[in-house]
């Protein structure tokens, strides 16, 4: 699946942002959160290429933790039910990920915004 999960210069900003809200210090912790906010969206999100262009980077078993196949598993029923090819997951993984961030950021005010 995904090896290394990478960010883009505007969802780290974005990501900075929540990190001010929230008190949550963990990448990991915040882009789980976002990555779930936006598989929880009916809609499928734009196709767009994300571009690598922060310092954020963190290996899959960094983000997934000990729930790696959960999380595996959300992503690859979601392209299911998107009727998208499994073998895009990885970009479509940076996508949600990427629109979960902005979703969060545009609706948290503060940790209890996650509750």
């Amino acid at each position: 699946m995904i090896e290394t999960v990478r960010i883009s210069e505007k969802g780290k900003q974005q990501l900075i942002q929540l990190k001010r809200k929230t008190g949550i210090d963990n990448w990991n912790t915040l882009c789980r959160w976002a990555l779930c906010t936006s598989l929880a969206e009916p809609s499928i999100p734009p196709k767009e290429d994300i571009p690598a262009d922060s310092n954020i980077e963190m290996t899959w078993k960094t983000f997934a933790g000990q729930h790696e196949g959960v999380y595996e598993a959300l992503i690859k029923q979601r392209l299911i039910d998107d009727e998208i090819a499994i073998e895009d997951s990885s970009d479509w993984f940076r996508i949600h990920i990427h629109r979960g961030i902005s979703f969060l950021n545009n609706i948290t005010t503060g940790i209890s915004s996650f509750i």
